[in-house]
């Protein structure tokens, strides 16, 4: 029999409220203890330049700046699409793909625009998430975890965010953005990494 563990702090290095609502949501569905929030004072500090090679360097530099503003564990998650046929584009650029401020459509305009003309193996694309948390300037742990799948034709679903309505995911013959939350949460890069991070926790 396990015993009931107290619930656990964890704050988010972000102002994104929509990403804290699927980490809960990946929590809750796990039944974890971990009990979620933003970092109070993320707003107010200077913002880490996330200009690292690689999504393990951004998460980790990022975790371990905000920890020492906290003396709560803090995470940060770095993710994004990487398309092989474009030379590991937009990888760690996703977010700013498309220049900075960039709405979505935009981004997925100019991977659609950039992917033009290929057809089967040259569209395969995978999303990685590395997550790591950090505690008064100390790494805790760092985890990652990536989903395979393909660039549609053109963008599918009304659902997700980002690359979403482009990313077709075989197994179910949709797109993510034309997933249910839940389902989407459940296979996605974001999702496995999560659970990996509870896993590293509890041990």
């Amino acid at each position: 029999m396990t015993s009931v563990q107290a619930s656990r702090k964890l704050y988010l290095a972000s102002g994104n409220a929509g990403k804290l609502r699927e980490f809960r949501a990946l929590a809750v569905a796990a039944h974890s203890n971990l009990e979620l929030e933003l970092l109070p004072q993320y707003a107010s500090l200077p913002e880490f330049p996330e200009t690292a090679p690689t999504f393990a360097e951004n998460a980790t530099g990022k975790a371990l700046y905000y920890s020492r503003a906290c003396a709560d564990m803090v995470f940060s998650d770095d993710s994004g699409l990487v398309v092989p046929a474009l030379g590991g584009e937009p990888g760690v650029h996703s977010a700013r793909y498309a220049g900075p401020g960039a709405s979505n459509d935009w981004k997925i305009a100019k991977l659609l625009a950039a992917l033009r003309g290929k057809k089967g193996a040259e569209r395969s694309a995978y999303f990685v998430c590395v997550i790591a948390v950090a505690q008064m300037g100390r790494v805790i742990a760092v985890v990652s975890d990536k989903v395979d799948g393909e660039i549609a034709e053109a963008p599918r679903g009304s659902g997700g965010f980002g690359y979403d309505p482009v990313f077709y995911f075989p197994a179910l013959g949709k797109t993510f953005a034309e997933l249910p939350a839940d389902e989407k949460n459940a296979r996605s890069h974001r999702g496995k990494a999560f659970h990996r991070l509870m896993e590293a926790l509890d041990s």
